[in-house]
């Protein structure tokens, strides 16, 4: 009996020792969580705050003038963000009405009417796209795309959709090449990859007992995509697009190559612009001054807060949809 007890308050005492170790872990594993989540809450603060220091003499000088001018002369130190908010904005317009579509085309088509063999050499091939650097994009709209543009897309858009009133003015002017359209397409490329890379994983979330479901009440391809696919997994595709739209937002190198890097607003999105991030590339290491250094940096300051505020704004609408799905 005495042994058995022994062993009982050995096995007892071993229990112990193994729950308080595991309670141990448990408290060091949360902690070190809590310190990485903080440590991304810190760097993002300490961000805006350095973003914020580095714009105050160019808003102090310009106050609200600065976002709303046009003008960009650093020989009369006057300096104006108009332009390339315009064009950062113009430019991601226009690569999401060339990716959202294309996107969603190559992910319905690997999703539900792809055959066996193809479906993962195509869905190898898309991936590979999002691993190319954007510098390579760049290159390839400069001495490819931007010739190709010039000679037989620009002379087509400005003969045809140039002569219509209303929204003629939008492709008229002598055809560059290189400006807002060009640099809008090949961002529409760029981000091609990664919204179909989302869709296509969120589509192949949906049950396949739902979708014979759907064909076995009669319904027709589209209309399981239109009624069944998209309503199921329309969080997780709200998400891919808005990822699209901030790598849009945020491109610099490929951009720059393409855009022709004036800093005025024209009427065509033919002619040449200016983004936010281009331009900080491209004069960051001949700004002179403190004036036209803090101008660059209220630059940054700018893009920042308008990504800032588009991803907000589709954890919103995320959130909404979530509701309303009842998740």
């Amino acid at each position: 009996m005495t042994e058995i007890a022994l062993t009982l308050t050995d096995a007892h005492a071993s229990t112990a020792r193994r729950a308080r170790r595991q309670r141990l872990q448990d408290a060091a594993f949360r902690n070190a969580t809590l310190a990485f989540a903080l440590l991304v809450l810190l760097i993002l603060g300490g961000v805006t705050v350095s973003l914020i220091d580095g714009a105050l003499p160019a808003l102090r000088t310009f106050g609200f003038g600065f976002v709303a001018t046009e003008v960009w002369n650093p020989v009369t130190e006057q300096f104006g963000a108009l332009a390339p908010i315009y064009g950062t904005l113009v430019t991601s317009i226009i690569a999401m009405a060339v990716g959202i579509p294309v996107s969603f085309g190559i992910a319905l088509f690997i999703t539900e009417m792809c055959p066996a063999w193809l479906k993962r050499p195509l869905g190898v091939a898309i991936e590979l796209l999002a691993g190319i650097p954007s510098i390579i994009y760049g290159i390839w709209g400069l001495f490819v795309f931007a010739p190709f543009m010039q000679s037989t897309i620009q002379p087509f858009l400005i003969a045809t959709l140039g002569q219509i009133p209303g929204i003629g003015n939008l492709f008229m002017g002598p055809p560059y090449g290189i400006g807002i359209l060009t640099a809008g397409l090949i961002l529409g490329i760029m981000v091609l990859p990664f919204i179909t890379s989302i869709t296509r994983d969120v589509f192949e979330t949906v049950p396949p007992m739902v979708r014979e479901s759907a064909y076995g009440l009669g319904a027709t391809t589209w209309e399981v995509v239109w009624n069944v696919v998209l309503p199921y997994t329309r969080t997780g595709v709200v998400g891919g697009v808005m990822l699209g739209l901030g790598r849009a937002l945020g491109e610099t190198m490929a951009v720059t190559f393409v855009i022709g890097n004036a800093h005025r607003i024209s009427s065509s999105i033919m002619a040449p612009g200016t983004t936010i991030s281009a331009s900080i590339a491209n004069e960051f290491t001949e700004a002179v001054g403190d004036v036209y250094t803090a101008s660059l940096v209220a630059l940054g300051l700018i893009l920042f807060l308008i990504t800032f505020t588009v991803l907000s704004i589709a954890k919103l609408m995320l959130l909404r949809l979530q509701r309303k799905a009842g998740v």
